[in-house]
Protein backbone atom coordinates (compact mmCIF):
# COMPACT_ATOMS: atom_id res chain seq x y z
CA UNK A 1 0.00 0.00 0.00
CA UNK A 2 3.27 2.27 0.75
CA UNK A 3 2.72 2.99 -3.06
CA UNK A 4 -1.02 3.76 -3.24
CA UNK A 5 -2.06 1.16 -5.43
CA UNK A 6 -4.88 0.27 -2.87
CA UNK A 7 -6.60 -1.86 -5.95
CA UNK A 8 -3.70 -4.59 -5.77
CA UNK A 9 -3.64 -4.55 -2.20
CA UNK A 10 -6.94 -5.28 -1.88
CA UNK A 11 -7.06 -8.04 -4.47
CA UNK A 12 -4.16 -9.77 -2.56
CA UNK A 13 -5.29 -8.91 1.17
CA UNK A 14 -8.88 -10.00 1.04
CA UNK A 15 -8.35 -14.10 0.06
CA UNK A 16 -5.99 -13.85 3.04
CA UNK A 17 -7.68 -12.35 5.24
CA UNK A 18 -10.48 -14.95 4.58
CA UNK A 19 -8.00 -17.67 5.04
CA UNK A 20 -7.34 -16.30 8.76
CA UNK A 21 -3.94 -14.17 8.06
CA UNK A 22 -3.67 -12.21 11.21
CA UNK A 23 -2.08 -9.50 8.93
CA UNK A 24 -4.07 -9.45 6.35
CA UNK A 25 -6.89 -9.02 8.21
CA UNK A 26 -5.49 -6.38 9.98
CA UNK A 27 -4.58 -4.18 6.49
CA UNK A 28 -7.96 -4.73 5.31
CA UNK A 29 -9.26 -3.39 8.22
CA UNK A 30 -7.01 -0.10 7.76
CA UNK A 31 -8.32 0.56 4.40
CA UNK A 32 -11.91 0.31 4.94
CA UNK A 33 -10.78 2.44 8.28
CA UNK A 34 -9.03 5.20 6.27
CA UNK A 35 -11.60 4.73 3.18
CA UNK A 36 -8.12 3.69 0.93
CA UNK A 37 -8.91 1.82 -2.03
CA UNK A 38 -12.75 0.79 -0.41
CA UNK A 39 -15.66 2.97 0.35
CA UNK A 40 -14.93 4.52 4.08
CA UNK A 41 -16.90 1.68 6.26
CA UNK A 42 -15.80 1.71 10.38
CA UNK A 43 -18.41 -1.39 10.75
CA UNK A 44 -16.50 -3.57 8.10
CA UNK A 45 -13.31 -2.17 9.73
CA UNK A 46 -14.45 -3.15 13.12
CA UNK A 47 -15.04 -6.89 12.02
CA UNK A 48 -11.28 -7.34 10.57
CA UNK A 49 -9.82 -5.36 13.27
CA UNK A 50 -11.43 -8.14 15.66
CA UNK A 51 -10.64 -10.76 13.63
CA UNK A 52 -6.98 -10.03 13.81
CA UNK A 53 -7.22 -8.61 17.20
CA UNK A 54 -8.59 -12.32 18.27
CA UNK A 55 -5.55 -13.41 17.36
CA UNK A 56 -2.96 -11.22 19.35
CA UNK A 57 -2.53 -8.64 16.27
CA UNK A 58 -1.12 -6.04 18.50
CA UNK A 59 -1.90 -3.10 16.18
CA UNK A 60 -5.33 -4.70 15.64
CA UNK A 61 -5.87 -4.75 18.99
CA UNK A 62 -4.79 -1.05 19.64
CA UNK A 63 -7.41 -0.29 16.41
CA UNK A 64 -10.67 -2.19 17.90
CA UNK A 65 -9.72 -0.52 21.13
CA UNK A 66 -9.89 2.96 18.90
CA UNK A 67 -12.71 2.18 17.29
CA UNK A 68 -14.44 1.42 20.89
CA UNK A 69 -12.92 4.46 22.47
CA UNK A 70 -14.47 7.02 19.64
CA UNK A 71 -17.69 5.06 18.93
CA UNK A 72 -16.72 4.73 15.32
CA UNK A 73 -18.22 1.64 13.94
CA UNK A 74 -20.05 0.29 16.93
CA UNK A 75 -21.35 1.46 20.10
CA UNK A 76 -18.69 3.63 22.45
CA UNK A 77 -17.54 1.87 25.13
CA UNK A 78 -14.72 3.05 27.22
CA UNK A 79 -14.04 -0.20 29.27
CA UNK A 80 -13.33 -2.27 26.18
CA UNK A 81 -11.28 0.19 25.18
CA UNK A 82 -9.31 -0.28 27.72
CA UNK A 83 -9.31 -4.08 27.55
CA UNK A 84 -8.34 -3.80 23.84
CA UNK A 85 -5.40 -1.25 24.88
CA UNK A 86 -4.34 -3.14 27.46
CA UNK A 87 -4.04 -6.64 24.84
CA UNK A 88 -1.62 -4.48 22.85
CA UNK A 89 0.13 -2.80 25.51
CA UNK A 90 1.25 -5.62 27.30
CA UNK A 91 2.46 -6.66 23.58
CA UNK A 92 4.30 -3.49 23.66
CA UNK A 93 2.72 -1.77 21.35
CA UNK A 94 3.23 2.45 22.27
CA UNK A 95 0.57 3.91 20.93
CA UNK A 96 -1.96 1.50 22.96
CA UNK A 97 0.06 2.15 26.40
CA UNK A 98 0.02 5.82 25.65
CA UNK A 99 -3.95 5.55 25.11
CA UNK A 100 -3.91 3.02 28.02
CA UNK A 101 -2.41 5.97 30.10
CA UNK A 102 -4.94 8.35 28.82
CA UNK A 103 -7.69 5.77 30.09
CA UNK A 104 -6.01 5.98 33.53
CA UNK A 105 -5.52 9.64 33.72
CA UNK A 106 -9.34 10.28 32.88
CA UNK A 107 -10.71 7.74 34.57
CA UNK A 108 -12.43 6.64 31.90
CA UNK A 109 -12.73 2.52 31.11
CA UNK A 110 -10.79 2.02 34.65
CA UNK A 111 -10.30 3.71 37.68
CA UNK A 112 -8.61 6.77 38.16
CA UNK A 113 -4.95 6.61 38.95
CA UNK A 114 -2.42 9.04 37.98
CA UNK A 115 0.75 6.68 39.01
CA UNK A 116 -0.72 4.46 36.68
CA UNK A 117 -1.14 6.55 33.62
CA UNK A 118 2.45 7.86 34.27
CA UNK A 119 3.88 4.30 34.31
CA UNK A 120 1.97 3.50 30.73
CA UNK A 121 3.38 6.99 29.77
CA UNK A 122 6.73 6.34 30.39
CA UNK A 123 6.81 2.81 28.89
CA UNK A 124 5.78 4.17 25.52
CA UNK A 125 7.84 7.43 25.97
CA UNK A 126 10.76 5.17 26.14
CA UNK A 127 9.96 3.55 22.82
CA UNK A 128 9.65 7.55 21.01
CA UNK A 129 6.32 7.65 21.08
CA UNK A 130 6.19 11.30 21.07
CA UNK A 131 2.32 12.06 22.58
CA UNK A 132 3.43 9.82 25.33
CA UNK A 133 7.06 11.74 25.88
CA UNK A 134 4.17 15.19 26.00
CA UNK A 135 1.84 13.44 28.41
CA UNK A 136 4.85 12.21 30.72
CA UNK A 137 6.19 15.42 30.69
CA UNK A 138 2.98 17.39 31.70
CA UNK A 139 2.52 14.53 34.38
CA UNK A 140 6.12 15.83 35.62
CA UNK A 141 5.42 19.30 35.39
CA UNK A 142 2.10 18.92 36.99
CA UNK A 143 3.29 16.19 39.55
CA UNK A 144 0.46 13.95 38.85
CA UNK A 145 1.67 10.42 38.99
CA UNK A 146 5.28 11.24 39.68
CA UNK A 147 6.95 13.86 42.17
CA UNK A 148 6.77 17.29 40.36
CA UNK A 149 10.21 18.13 38.39
CA UNK A 150 10.19 20.79 35.58
CA UNK A 151 13.70 19.68 35.03
CA UNK A 152 11.94 15.83 33.54
CA UNK A 153 9.43 18.06 32.18
CA UNK A 154 11.57 19.82 30.12
CA UNK A 155 13.55 16.54 28.88
CA UNK A 156 10.49 14.92 27.70
CA UNK A 157 9.06 17.98 25.97
CA UNK A 158 12.21 18.31 24.65
CA UNK A 159 12.14 14.59 22.98
CA UNK A 160 8.69 15.10 22.28
CA UNK A 161 8.85 18.55 20.25
CA UNK A 162 12.00 17.38 18.35
CA UNK A 163 9.47 14.98 16.68
CA UNK A 164 7.28 17.73 15.94
CA UNK A 165 4.47 17.02 18.95
CA UNK A 166 2.90 20.96 18.53
CA UNK A 167 1.83 20.96 22.29
CA UNK A 168 5.02 19.98 23.37
CA UNK A 169 6.93 23.10 21.62
CA UNK A 170 4.14 25.09 23.23
CA UNK A 171 4.58 23.93 26.84
CA UNK A 172 8.26 24.14 25.96
CA UNK A 173 8.09 27.72 25.19
CA UNK A 174 6.00 28.85 28.31
CA UNK A 175 8.30 27.06 30.54
CA UNK A 176 11.52 29.06 29.37
CA UNK A 177 9.56 32.45 29.24
CA UNK A 178 8.02 31.53 32.91
CA UNK A 179 4.59 32.62 31.04
CA UNK A 180 2.00 32.16 33.98
CA UNK A 181 -1.72 32.34 32.79
CA UNK A 182 -4.60 32.30 34.61
CA UNK A 183 -7.99 30.67 33.97
CA UNK A 184 -8.87 27.95 31.78
CA UNK A 185 -6.34 29.66 29.20
CA UNK A 186 -3.66 27.40 30.25
CA UNK A 187 -3.60 24.51 33.19
CA UNK A 188 -0.43 26.11 34.63
CA UNK A 189 -0.76 28.80 37.48
CA UNK A 190 3.18 29.38 37.80
CA UNK A 191 6.25 28.43 36.16
CA UNK A 192 8.60 26.64 37.94
CA UNK A 193 8.87 27.75 41.22
CA UNK A 194 12.11 26.10 42.45
CA UNK A 195 13.72 28.44 39.61
CA UNK A 196 15.55 25.19 37.79
CA UNK A 197 15.04 25.96 34.12
CA UNK A 198 16.51 29.51 33.55
CA UNK A 199 14.13 32.28 31.86
CA UNK A 200 15.49 31.81 27.81
CA UNK A 201 12.89 34.27 25.93
CA UNK A 202 14.90 33.57 22.47
CA UNK A 203 14.17 29.68 23.52
CA UNK A 204 10.56 30.02 24.34
CA UNK A 205 10.02 32.05 20.67
CA UNK A 206 11.78 29.24 18.67
CA UNK A 207 9.51 27.01 20.39
CA UNK A 208 6.72 28.55 19.98
CA UNK A 209 6.76 29.84 16.20
CA UNK A 210 7.85 26.22 15.76
CA UNK A 211 3.86 25.04 17.35
CA UNK A 212 2.73 28.30 15.77
CA UNK A 213 3.63 26.92 12.64
CA UNK A 214 1.40 23.91 12.95
CA UNK A 215 -1.41 25.31 13.85
CA UNK A 216 -1.02 25.58 17.47
CA UNK A 217 -3.44 28.33 18.82
CA UNK A 218 -1.88 28.94 21.90
CA UNK A 219 1.52 29.26 20.78
CA UNK A 220 -0.06 31.80 17.74
CA UNK A 221 -1.37 33.93 20.99
CA UNK A 222 2.10 33.61 22.90
CA UNK A 223 3.74 34.79 19.70
CA UNK A 224 1.73 37.28 18.93
CA UNK A 225 1.92 39.12 22.23
CA UNK A 226 5.57 38.78 21.99
CA UNK A 227 4.94 40.49 18.75
CA UNK A 228 2.56 43.75 20.08
CA UNK A 229 4.98 43.96 23.19
CA UNK A 230 8.00 43.54 21.25
CA UNK A 231 9.56 41.31 24.07
CA UNK A 232 12.77 39.58 22.16
CA UNK A 233 11.50 40.11 18.41
CA UNK A 234 11.38 43.67 17.39
CA UNK A 235 7.78 45.58 17.88
CA UNK A 236 5.47 44.46 14.68
CA UNK A 237 1.93 45.09 15.01
CA UNK A 238 1.63 43.17 11.53
CA UNK A 239 2.81 40.43 12.77
CA UNK A 240 0.86 40.16 15.91
CA UNK A 241 -2.21 41.19 13.93
CA UNK A 242 -1.38 38.09 11.43
CA UNK A 243 -0.93 35.46 14.96
CA UNK A 244 -4.03 36.81 16.91
CA UNK A 245 -5.93 36.19 13.81
CA UNK A 246 -4.35 32.88 13.13
CA UNK A 247 -5.50 31.88 16.82
CA UNK A 248 -8.68 33.75 16.97
CA UNK A 249 -10.05 32.12 14.10
CA UNK A 250 -9.86 28.50 15.68
CA UNK A 251 -11.66 30.17 18.26
CA UNK A 252 -8.76 30.70 20.81
CA UNK A 253 -10.88 33.58 23.43
CA UNK A 254 -7.60 35.27 24.40
CA UNK A 255 -6.52 35.71 20.91
CA UNK A 256 -9.86 36.87 19.94
CA UNK A 257 -10.08 39.94 22.61
CA UNK A 258 -6.76 41.14 21.52
CA UNK A 259 -7.36 41.09 18.08
CA UNK A 260 -10.29 42.95 18.76
CA UNK A 261 -8.80 45.66 20.79
CA UNK A 262 -5.81 45.84 17.90
CA UNK A 263 -8.42 47.07 15.72
CA UNK A 264 -9.92 49.44 18.04
CA UNK A 265 -6.92 51.10 18.47
CA UNK A 266 -5.94 50.81 14.84
CA UNK A 267 -2.73 48.97 15.45
CA UNK A 268 -1.12 47.00 12.77
CA UNK A 269 -4.87 47.66 10.73
CA UNK A 270 -6.99 50.40 10.29
CA UNK A 271 -8.73 51.60 13.02
CA UNK A 272 -12.41 49.34 12.87
CA UNK A 273 -14.81 49.71 15.28
CA UNK A 274 -17.21 47.05 13.96
CA UNK A 275 -14.33 44.40 13.84
CA UNK A 276 -13.37 45.23 17.23
CA UNK A 277 -16.36 44.44 18.80
CA UNK A 278 -16.56 41.43 16.73
CA UNK A 279 -13.41 40.37 17.87
CA UNK A 280 -14.14 41.33 21.84
CA UNK A 281 -17.63 40.09 21.61
CA UNK A 282 -16.37 36.38 20.55
CA UNK A 283 -13.66 36.54 23.05
CA UNK A 284 -16.45 37.58 25.48
CA UNK A 285 -18.50 35.22 24.97
CA UNK A 286 -16.14 32.18 24.99
CA UNK A 287 -14.41 32.90 27.74
CA UNK A 288 -15.03 32.41 32.06
CA UNK A 289 -14.25 33.86 35.32
CA UNK A 290 -12.05 36.84 35.12
CA UNK A 291 -10.88 37.32 31.55
CA UNK A 292 -14.66 37.36 30.73
CA UNK A 293 -15.55 39.71 33.05
CA UNK A 294 -12.69 42.22 31.18
CA UNK A 295 -13.69 41.48 27.66
CA UNK A 296 -17.21 41.78 28.36
CA UNK A 297 -15.89 45.30 30.75
CA UNK A 298 -13.97 46.19 27.58
CA UNK A 299 -16.49 45.64 24.62
CA UNK A 300 -19.10 47.32 26.53
CA UNK A 301 -16.80 50.64 26.93
CA UNK A 302 -16.17 50.25 23.01
CA UNK A 303 -20.06 50.14 22.51
CA UNK A 304 -20.13 53.49 23.55
CA UNK A 305 -18.02 54.69 21.06
CA UNK A 306 -20.23 53.05 18.38
CA UNK A 307 -23.53 53.75 16.48
CA UNK A 308 -26.69 51.36 16.93
CA UNK A 309 -25.96 50.66 13.52
CA UNK A 310 -22.62 49.55 13.86
CA UNK A 311 -22.78 47.63 17.07
CA UNK A 312 -25.44 45.75 15.01
CA UNK A 313 -23.41 45.01 12.38
CA UNK A 314 -20.82 43.75 14.84
CA UNK A 315 -23.21 41.26 16.31
CA UNK A 316 -24.77 39.93 12.97
CA UNK A 317 -20.75 39.14 12.12
CA UNK A 318 -19.89 37.86 15.24
CA UNK A 319 -23.68 35.40 15.06
CA UNK A 320 -22.02 34.22 11.44
CA UNK A 321 -18.37 33.67 12.38
CA UNK A 322 -17.08 29.94 12.75
CA UNK A 323 -14.03 28.64 14.13
CA UNK A 324 -11.94 26.92 11.91
CA UNK A 325 -10.54 23.29 12.25
CA UNK A 326 -7.98 22.84 14.40
CA UNK A 327 -4.88 21.68 12.87
CA UNK A 328 -4.17 17.81 13.70
CA UNK A 329 -2.39 16.90 17.00
CA UNK A 330 -2.65 20.52 18.54
CA UNK A 331 -5.37 19.78 20.77
CA UNK A 332 -4.81 19.67 24.60
CA UNK A 333 -4.51 16.64 26.56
Amino acid sequence: MRNGDYATALREFRPLARQGNAVAQFLLGLMYDDGRGVPRDYAEAVRWYRMAAEQGNARAQFSLGSMYDHGEGLPRDHAEAIRWYRKAAEQGNADAQNSLGLGYEDGQGAPQDHAEAARWYRKAAEQGNAGAQFNLALSYEQGQGVPQDYVEAVRWYRKAAEQGEARAQNNLGLIYAHDAFLGDFNQRTVPDPEGRVPKDYAEAIRWFRKAAEQGNAKSQFSLASKYEEGQEVPQNYAEAIRWYREAAEQGEPHAQFNLGAMYAKGQGVPRDYVKGYMWIYLGASRSSGDAHRKFAADRDRLAEEMTAKQIAEAQRLAAEWKPAPRSTGTEDR
